[in-house]
């Protein structure tokens, strides 16, 4: 190596070293404000940031989902098919799993964190206005997830994207992100989640997040209970919404198990697109890729077909990592972000059917304010033993905690408690080895948040 090319690289390097830390103060910022998972039933101070900013949400078109599982799938699914179809993309999706950076991406990668400090400092000075404004009226301040909305947004703009693929943070209705007037929503399946803000049943949930249906939109829906799919097709009978249901207009016509993922029949508004190989396990993911091609029908055609070609190569790409994802081998370790029971009960049905596993162990970590009991006895018939861990997040529930819950579920024998994630994982390897010579597993979920730093613990980017 030449001695420019060594300094060459070293100030790249320390320019990126620079960049990151600079990120990671900004992030840390926002980090201090009310947290993403406590909703304030207002859209009135992201709507204020984003008109002194001349309301970058409405610079481009937006597919705007919603639901409780399967949104960031759908949202990555939905992306890649736009932008194989030649259109500049954005996408905004939460939590992230390994930068902050993630959660806004522009033709499929994370913003840099050079970006990344640049839009904080664009968007800033109207963000500190706004929050100004608010103090003097007894409000409070744009939380951490109003300030991420409102930086996608701007970020999109100033890309400027074709088209942005908008995840919601929580809900619908009172959801940040609702300032967007998405022509095409998404509604993935609804089940119990976010109560304490939501509501206590199915029917006050799907009318939150119904509210993502704007006037004349089209409405793309997953299968759901009757009394959901009620509320939901009332919200969009009263917005004069076009809707489209899974098992009426479109439907999973035939899925295969194949090396690496599925083989799909999908028939979606334009037709059956047959022989799509999505490399991803689980049937929920194809139910996701039909949702993801009828929006993109929806968007870009108003219903007909897609090129088959092009469909066929987008979904070969798709990604989805913390979902069903393999990390290591010798054993396997799979990581999924499952962390309410009817995404557990997905995960399990998945990892029996791609999976040939003679012992599974889990590493199981949930935050305080999921249901520990539900999830762990989905869990039960897969698991030969569970490993009771938590994450760094101070919403995580008290490793003591779940012990108890774990015990009662799968009796004292089988239940083992370690602190600390990486000694969890090595504790759940031994034990998944110590009765069997092959077809040994670790599975590590329960939390997203647990997820993302398993899947850093385990070397993946």
């Amino acid at each position: 190596m030449s001695a420019g090319k060594g300094g060459a690289d070293h100030l790249r390097a320390e320019q990126e070293r620079a960049a990151r830390e600079a990120a990671d103060e900004v992030y840390q910022g926002i980090l201090a404000r009310a947290p993403e998972h406590d909703i304030d039933p207002t859209l009135d101070r992201v709507r204020e940031v984003c008109e002194l900013l001349g309301d970058p949400q409405r610079a481009y078109r937006t597919i705007h989902l919603t639901g409780t599982n399967g949104k960031t799938s759908t949202s990555r699914m939905v992306e890649r098919l736009l932008r194989e179809h030649g259109l500049r993309t954005g996408r905004f999706t939460s939590p992230h799993l390994t930068r902050v950076t993630e959660r806004i991406a522009i033709d499929g990668e994370p913003i840099s964190d050079e970006r990344f400090v640049e839009v904080w400092q664009d968007v800033a000075p109207y963000v500190h206005l706004v929050d100004q404004r608010n103090a003097e009226r007894g409000l409070p301040r744009l939380s951490f997830f109003e300030v991420f909305t409102v930086m996608a947004f701007a970020a999109f703009a100033d890309a400027p994207v074709d088209v942005a693929v908008v995840e919601v943070g929580l809900g619908g209705r009172w959801d940040a992100t609702n300032v967007v007037d998405g022509e095409v929503s998404v509604v993935t399946p609804i089940a119990m989640d976010h109560e304490r803000y939501l509501g206590d049943t199915l029917v006050e949930i799907a009318s939150e997040k119904s509210g993502i249906v704007k006037d004349g939109a089209t409405l793309v829906l997953a299968r759901q209970q009757e009394d959901v799919e009620g509320v939901v097709l009332a919200a969009a009978a009263e917005r004069g919404a076009r809707v489209v249901r899974e098992g009426v207009e479109i439907e999973v016509v035939d899925r295969q198990v194949a090396v690496g993922g599925q083989l799909l029949t999908l028939r979606g508004l334009g037709g059956v697109y047959t022989d799509v190989f999505l490399p991803l396990h689980g049937g929920f993911q194809a139910h996701n890729a039909l949702l993801a091609l009828v929006a993109v029908e929806a968007f870009l055609t108003g219903g007909a077909a897609l090129d088959g070609d092009v469909v066929g190569a987008a979904f070969a790409d798709v990604t989805s990592p913390g979902r069903l994802e393999v990390v290591r081998s010798s054993p396997t370790v799979i990581v999924d972000g499952a962390h309410n029971p009817a995404g557990v009960e997905a995960l399990v049905e998945a990892v029996e059917e791609a999976f040939a596993f003679q012992r599974v162990v889990g590493v199981v970590g949930v935050m305080a304010d999921k249901d520990p009991e539900g999830i762990l006895s989905v869990l039960e018939p897969v698991l030969a033993e569970i490993v009771v861990t938590r994450a760094s997040s101070s919403r995580a529930l008290d490793v003591d905690e779940l012990a108890e819950v774990a015990v009662d579920v799968f009796g004292e024998d089988r239940v083992h408690v370690v602190e600390r994630l990486d000694e969890a994982v090595d504790r759940a390897a031994s034990l998944a080895e110590s009765e069997v010579e092959r077809g040994a597993a670790v599975l590590v979920t329960g939390s997203i948040v647990l997820v993302a730093e398993a899947r850093v613990l385990l070397g993946r980017p």
